[in-house]
């Protein structure tokens, strides 16, 4: 039986983290054929029956949908920590976007604005409890920050479509945040 959890976190390494651990190549856009990415799995991480309806089950069970297959190919969404940047096409985002962080961090936000930190991008929910929830990560009580993103986008800031729960961005400029 497969334990989905587990196969999550580790296709979420292979394709966010670290690929050539898996002698995989993503595309410009993050891609990977799924046949090569099962095939590393089940050589490489002693998951010999894994199938493509496995990571289906993954993408359709998962609440921050990470993953998306597509035309026989296979990419996570966001999250990425590699050196190579996916790259992403510009959108308008929602009015209002927000980032739960740890109070540690405020007084850099209120500085530098959200930066990247060692991942590709700057992660913002459409929703409060997914940014609580992404807060806690780091600090039992977390705070809220509010981005002004419609304006920041007006204003020349790209924002980047992750998926219905998560945008995107190189950036936001102290300006935008409210919370701090």
């Amino acid at each position: 039986m497969v334990d989905y959890l587990q196969l999550s976190k580790e296709v979420s390494y292979a394709l966010r983290h670290a690929p050539w651990e898996y002698e995989l190549e993503l595309d410009e856009n993050g891609w990977v054929n799924v046949e090569q990415l099962l095939a590393a799995l089940r050589q490489s991480h002693k998951r010999d029956g894994v199938l493509q309806s496995d990571l289906e089950q993954i993408i359709a069970t998962s609440d921050k949908k990470r993953f998306e297959i597509k035309d026989g190919k296979i990419r996570a969404l966001y999250g990425h920590t590699l050196a190579n940047k996916i790259l992403r096409e510009a959108k308008e985002p929602p009015e209002i976007l927000y980032h739960g962080t740890a109070q540690r961090f405020i007084s850099s936000i209120k500085a530098e604005g959200l930066v990247t930190k060692g991942r590709q991008y700057v992660h913002m929910s459409v929703d409060v409890d997914t940014a609580m929830e992404v807060g806690k990560r780091r600090d039992s009580q977390p705070i809220l920050l509010k981005i002004n993103a419609k304006k920041a986008w007006e204003e020349g800031i790209p924002f980047y479509y992750g998926n219905e729960k998560v945008w995107l961005a190189d950036f936001v400029p102290s300006k935008y945040i409210d919370g701090k």
